[in-house]
């Protein structure tokens, strides 16, 4: 204690220290090493490494799987919309009209996360099954033909992605919507504001530091998941996740794996770079 009284300016150094040996330890130097192998060409015959330089990497990654990335971006856009359409009411029913059952309710959402992930997307393969449940009552409606399918298709695939981050939507909007003051939008209703009106205007904007981060906790994750296309599609479902775990785990082609995965975090990263200006995260932060 007297060696910092004596140096308080080496405090906050001393202080930050084990995260950023943490940060650098767990994060930079395994970045570093990817990026180092992202530059790498094999030798084919004796399944050896080499770093050249290879910046060719990165445009045959581009060129060979440009489809499963654009794929990607959309199944996790679908499901990061249909997420935030199903958690935003639930989440204001919770906040404004939970009462006493809040804690309840919202251990139901975060229930799920006790069961494993391949668990819970196994099961949805067992809900979407051909002669399953949900199957024969939709073609007793005739919603579904007599040789269409629910697995396999995109529709399952988006399905298991948005159920499987559906809590990470919904749990940043219950605590932006939680601390709006009610009082707020009761004074827009006194100013003859409609209940419409007094939401577009006073809600929703109040929530939006909640959307932002419900997005982005949604969108990221989906965009690089894998297991929801293997599990629930065929290869006409696979996204980028896919494509990366086939190259590292099956066909050892560790410098394409790691040119695809440096591709799909930089185009994350431009992307929700333009998506916090177009919502304004100054303001939102501010």
């Amino acid at each position: 204690m007297s060696f910092l009284v004596r140096n308080r300016r080496l405090t906050p150094y001393l202080l930050l220290g084990p995260g950023l040996a943490w940060l650098i330890l767990f994060f930079l130097a395994p970045l570093g090493f990817l990026g180092h192998q992202s530059l790498e060409t094999q030798n084919p015959l004796d399944l050896t490494y080499t770093f050249q330089w290879a910046w060719h990497n990165y445009a045959d990654a581009i060129t060979g799987y440009h489809t499963q990335l654009v794929r990607s971006f959309e199944y996790a856009g679908l499901a990061t919309l249909l997420a935030l359409f199903i958690s935003y009411p639930l989440a204001y029913w919770i906040a404004f009209r939970g009462g006493r059952w809040k804690n309840a309710l919202l251990l139901c959402i975060v229930g799920p996360f006790f069961v494993t992930y391949l668990i819970r997307t196994l099961a949805w393969e067992t809900i979407l099954a051909d002669n399953g449940f949900v199957a024969d009552r939709l073609r007793d409606l005739h919603l579904l033909g007599a040789n269409d399918r629910l697995l396999a298709t995109t529709t399952a695939v988006v399905a298991g992605i948005t159920y499987n981050f559906l809590p990470f939507m919904a749990l940043p909007l219950y605590v932006s919507l939680e601390q709006i003051d009610q009082r707020l939008v009761s004074a827009a209703q006194d100013l003859y504001a409609n209940k419409a009106w007094a939401f577009l205007r006073v809600t929703l904007p109040l929530s939006l530091p909640g959307i932002f981060a419900g997005t982005l906790l949604t969108f990221i994750p989906a965009a690089g998941d894998f297991i929801n296309a293997q599990l629930l599609g065929t290869p006409n479902q696979a996204m980028i996740g896919n494509v990366i775990q086939s190259k590292f785990l099956e066909l050892t082609d560790y410098p394409a794996a790691a040119a695809l995965s440096f591709i799909l975090m930089v185009t994350i990263l431009v992307l929700v770079g333009i998506y916090a200006r177009a919502l304004g995260t100054e303001k939102l932060t501010g």
